[in-house]
């Protein structure tokens, strides 16, 4: 449903005192978008799968941080493939072609493998 001419004059008019207030602000908020931000998280999620892969290694230590690890490593995993799919594949193949995705372009794909069924059914 489209604003009318009084609702979008008020809309510029708030957007014109929002950039005369905090020009910082709003050079922040129209660098990122969505992709920009589930990329910060999902870059999040791998450190702290290694984080917990590293604790796993520790079992000598105490079992106990080694299942703390092991937890990490689930969570993170499950929120990386979370991000990846809110993302969209649209979203990565473009940011395959610009070059800016490596490790979640490989999860990417990795995650489609999931999603197709396997060539000649179930019963092969």
């Amino acid at each position: 449903m489209p604003l009318s001419e009084h609702e979008q004059r008020i809309l510029d008019e708030i957007e014109r005192r929002l950039a005369e207030e905090d020009p910082r602000l709003v050079e922040s908020v129209a660098g990122t978008s969505l992709t920009v931000h589930l990329l910060r998280r999902i870059r999040w999620s791998l450190l702290a799968f290694l984080a917990g892969f590293l604790m796993l290694m520790f079992f000598f230590v105490s079992v106990w941080i080694a299942v703390a690890g092991f937890v990490v490593m689930v969570v993170s995993a499950m929120l990386v493939y979370h991000y990846l799919k809110q993302m969209g594949r649209d979203q990565l193949r473009q940011l395959e072609r610009g070059g800016r995705l490596s490790i979640t372009a490989a999860l990417a794909r990795w995650t489609d493998r999931f999603r197709k069924p396997p060539p000649g059914g179930r019963d092969s």
